[in-house]
């Protein structure tokens, strides 16, 4: 058996200037993110506004369900399409594997959209224009809506909820 011995060469040797220019430059780097991310959401034209409440998915399900009795204009494969209400309203629910009601907007006409779930933690993103939203049961989210163009939005979940995610959709209409 061989005793340990301290190996020869050493091992804190002097960084070269080559290191710390590189160094310096990652630290001054890294503190810019951090303050550009703060200044941004004062400056910034890209941060939407949200409400949020708590709320039972139960209650959140019952008014939803009056919403859709009350401003259904049709269905779409057998998903109800609804209007927002006269203050401008409309309510979507995500629920395991669907986005319902289907929206009709109007282009130029602001909407607050109230959002919740039944069931699970679900994510929200409108495309093609990649507005991004969590969605939770037991809260409800508001989020104001102006529609600047016409045309069919979809509506894919975004964060993983199960076996059927990868068909799980809606759609919001916008008209003129």
């Amino acid at each position: 058996m061989s005793a340990l011995s301290v190996p020869n060469t050493r091992y804190l040797e002097r960084v070269g200037r080559d290191e710390r220019v590189w160094l310096l430059f990652a630290i001054v780097w890294c503190l810019f993110l951090f303050v550009i991310m703060y200044v941004w959401q004062f400056f910034g034209s890209q941060r939407t506004p949200i409400e949020s409440y708590r709320i039972e998915p139960s209650e959140f399900r019952t008014l939803t369900q009056e919403y859709v009795a009350g401003h259904q204009v049709g269905d779409v494969n057998g998903v109800p399409v609804t209007v927002p209400t006269e203050q401008g309203e409309a309510f979507l629910a995500a629920r395991a594997f669907a986005f319902e009601p289907v929206l009709q907007l109007r282009r130029g006409e602001s909407v607050r959209i109230y959002l919740s779930s039944y069931d699970y933690q679900h994510g929200m993103s409108i495309q093609p224009l990649n507005l991004n939203f969590q969605v939770l049961p037991g809260y409800v989210y508001v989020v104001n809506l102006t529609p600047t163009s016409t045309g069919e939005f979809g509506i894919v979940c975004n964060e993983y909820c199960g076996l059927g995610h990868h068909v799980m959709s809606g759609r919001i209409i916008v008209t003129d």
